[in-house]
């Protein structure tokens, strides 16, 4: 009777699971749905995976696109030539142009200041410069472009000095450009100089303009040179100006060569003279009375050669020679070890196949044009080490040439007194391989060095671009937090996720893992003022932390296994036992902080910073060292989480088959479980890399952002996205300084994406060889 009872109610029940089962029509209705659910899910997934690809692509090419026009070669334009501007037969000596290129000037030897069109040729007005009658220009020179400011030698032993100048105009929302000729020393009637009093030709001559007056240097026709001082003082009650005449002769340079070139830096303290032996001689006139020879060094190649043109770059520290060989090379005075500055020779330039007659410099940057008797013009920037510009513009020798002030043309005259304006296409010649990634000689240093200083006080500042203190930086920091944080994120993983009680990991694991959500511009805030100060002031504590740390946390964990009874250990659940730590951790801070002091004085002086600094290592508050300590917190939970998942998800069957073969749950951990979970850990170790070469915030306010070269952990640095977050805002949009910080964003998603997919394939590799345990 119970079985037919039972039988019955099964019946019921499988009958009750038939009616509510779906009917054959409802079933194929739901099959359909199901695939198109599958389908849609599908393409929507691929297609978010494709949509992540293009993101990252377009972000390569918006980044390629800002540094591409970088990569572009100089070029010059159409040029314009015309016969000398009003027909003057006159010979030029000078030419010069706004900065609009609306309106030129010209000085002739015939005594005469043309102002001109420089497209045209027209004239627009033309001064009578006040030389007197029956003499001759046997000498020029200028003072630093941006002075505008000419000296000519007479061949009476006087000199003038002019100033022409632009002024511009607005009229019905329209530019007007004039120019005219200013006497700097006084008026028209005064403005012949005397250099010399018994008429003795002057055939060599330098001018430059200071705070006090201007000086005037001159080799004269009987081997002498003479330096005057003309001081300008104006009276604060009548306003009356007053000159003094200062006048010092220098010893010669030598008996037997001529000199062919004389130049004085804007600070009026050091002289360079060239002869016709090929050597150029330093004088340090800073006490002119003093003055003598510091040093005398040959220049030109060739030993037959001489010098031909001699001209200082802008802000008058690099001097350009030019020979008669057609050598280019560039020199500047440097400190040897005894203090001593000497001439000293720095780089070469593609040089010509005839003698190079002039050199332009640039008025802003540290570019420069030379052009050779064979009317070959040259185009050269002295900090990237580059010709930029080859071209033919002449077919005789050019005597005259001068760069528009915005260096986007060149002025030149032949001898057959032809004008030619070349327009110059040559928006960033600060940018080379070599510029970027080599090391570079700069003005004012000993030798040369990776440098990036991208601006500074002063308008003559030669910006130094070199991406390795940055790329070495960032390496730098991301290491010293990777130190700190994967040994602290991955043993941590792995006792949280094997070792640790269910409960206590379900408070410790989401703790940790919020901790990514607090703003690194915290974390940065509290790193530069709280942190970097704690630190100096208990340098001994933190290396007796990392020495002693782990060591009592070991001993502690020998005790309490060996030491402590069972009856006590038993009541400490199973899983727990880390808590017992935290008393032991708090205790080994705060005596490793109470001995710092003592430790000092013991066996530092009393202070070890000053310690560090006598034993030669530089010591900066805001260093490495608290950089890799708050970069780690920062990196910690991304380790933390992904490392622990990880270890947690290896199948339980693989651990219970190990323990159940004998193996102590530490042996388990290491033979079985690290290698089983060593994809997802190599992966959680180069995310949190990767967090760590992009983070921007820690090491902005952290480091003290200085752009050094070395893995010193109690010095600073300064990372690639650090240095774009701080100088992106002051870069002229379009400029070199703004390309060349997208080119660090490019090199830093390059860095990235190279060791992103190199992590990659290691994981894919490291999941092939362990997939079958």
């Amino acid at each position: 009777m119970t079985d037919v009872s039972n039988s019955s109610s099964v019946e019921q029940e499988n009958r009750r699971i038939r009616d509510l089962l779906p009917s054959g029509e409802k079933r194929s209705r739901l099959r359909r749905w199901r695939g198109v659910k599958d389908h849609s899910a599908r393409y929507v997934i691929a297609a978010f995976g494709f949509s992540v690809i293009i993101a990252l692509a377009l972000i390569f090419v918006y980044l390629f696109s800002e540094v591409m026009p970088m990569l572009q070669p100089a070029s010059v334009g159409e040029v314009s030539q015309y016969d000398s501007p009003g027909g003057n037969p006159a010979q030029t000596v000078q030419v010069a142009s706004d900065r609009h290129r609306e309106l030129a000037v010209r000085f002739t030897d015939d005594r005469r200041a043309v102002f001109y069109r420089p497209m045209t040729g027209e004239v627009t007005r033309e001064y009578d410069l006040p030389f007197p009658e029956g003499v001759t220009i046997t000498a020029r020179g200028r003072a630093e472009p941006r002075t505008r400011l000419v000296a000519y030698g007479l061949d009476n032993g006087q000199a003038l000095v002019t100033r022409h100048t632009f002024s511009e105009t607005f009229e019905e929302g329209r530019r007007r450009v004039e120019g005219a000729i200013e006497y700097p020393l006084g008026d028209e009637d005064t403005a012949l100089l005397d250099v010399v009093e018994d008429g003795t030709p002057i055939t060599q001559i330098a001018v430059q303009e200071g705070s006090s007056g201007i000086s005037v240097v001159a080799a004269l026709a009987d081997g002498r040179l003479r330096l005057v001082q003309f001081e300008t003082t104006t009276s604060f009650m009548t306003g009356e100006t007053t000159v003094e005449r200062k006048v010092y002769d220098l010893d010669q340079p030598s008996d037997e060569a001529e000199i062919t070139a004389i130049l004085l830096d804007i600070t009026m303290q050091n002289l360079l003279v060239g002869d016709s032996a090929g050597r150029v001689h330093y004088y340090n006139v800073r006490r002119p009375a003093q003055a003598r020879i510091m040093d005398s060094r040959r220049v030109i190649p060739d030993p037959d050669a001489s010098v031909a043109s001699m001209e200082y770059l802008l802000g008058t520290v690099s001097l350009i020679v030019g020979g008669t060989d057609g050598s280019v090379g560039q020199w500047f005075l440097v400190r040897d070890e005894d203090n001593v500055q000497r001439i000293t020779f720095v780089r070469g330039f593609e040089g010509h196949d005839a003698p190079v007659r002039v050199i332009a410099p640039e008025y802003a940057r540290k570019g420069f044009a030379t052009a050779d008797e064979a009317g070959r013009v040259k185009v050269h920037y002295s900090t990237s080490h580059r010709t930029v510009i080859d071209t033919q513009v002449a077919d005789g020798p050019i005597r005259v040439m001068g760069f528009a002030p915005r260096a986007n043309a060149l002025y030149t005259v032949d001898e057959n007194e032809r004008f030619r304006v070349v327009p110059v296409s040559n928006p960033h010649p600060e940018v080379s391989v070599r510029a970027l990634w080599d090391r570079v000689w700069y003005e004012g240093r000993s030798s040369d060095e990776f440098v990036w200083q991208s601006s500074s006080a002063t308008d003559e500042f030669e910006p130094k671009f070199s991406l390795v203190p940055l790329t070495v930086g960032t390496l730098k920091a991301a290491f010293y937090a990777m130190l700190f944080a994967t040994p602290l994120a991955i043993m941590g993983a792995i006792y949280s996720a094997y070792f640790m009680a269910p409960r206590m990991r379900g408070m410790v694991k989401p703790t940790i893992e919020i901790m990514e959500a607090l703003p690194t511009v915290i974390l940065g805030f509290l790193a530069g003022l709280w942190l970097a100060p704690f630190v100096e002031n208990h340098i001994p504590a933190v290396f007796s932390l990392v020495i002693l740390m782990p060591v009592l946390m070991v001993a502690f964990a020998f005790l309490w296994t060996r030491a402590i009874p069972e009856a006590i250990r038993v009541r400490v659940p199973p899983g727990w036992e880390a808590a017992l730590l935290v008393p032991v951790v708090l205790l080994v801070g705060w005596f490793c902080v109470a001995s710092s002091p003592l430790i000092e004085i013991a066996f530092f002086g009393g202070d070890l910073r000053q310690w560090l600094t006598d034993v030669g290592i530089t010591y900066d508050q805001r260093n490495a060292l608290v950089v890799g300590v708050a970069m780690g917190f920062a990196v910690i939970p991304t380790i933390y989480s992904i490392s622990e998942d990880a270890v947690f998800n290896v199948p339980k069957h693989l651990t219970q088959g190990s323990l159940a073969l004998g193996a102590t749950p530490w042996q388990t951990v290491t033979k079985v479980v690290l290698l089983t979970a060593s994809p997802g850990i190599f992966s959680a170790v180069m995310i949190g890399f990767g967090r760590a070469v992009g983070e921007t915030m820690i090491v902005l306010m952290a480091t003290g952002n200085s752009p050094v070269v070395n893995f010193n952990i109690f010095e600073g640095m300064r990372t690639l996205s650090a240095n774009i977050a701080v100088e992106m805002p002051e870069a002229a949009v379009g400029g070199t300084h703004f390309r060349i910080l997208f080119l660090a964003a490019l090199v830093l998603f390059i860095l990235t994406f190279i060791m992103n997919t190199a992590a990659e394939l290691v994981r894919q590799r490291l999941r092939r060889k362990y997939s079958s345990l």
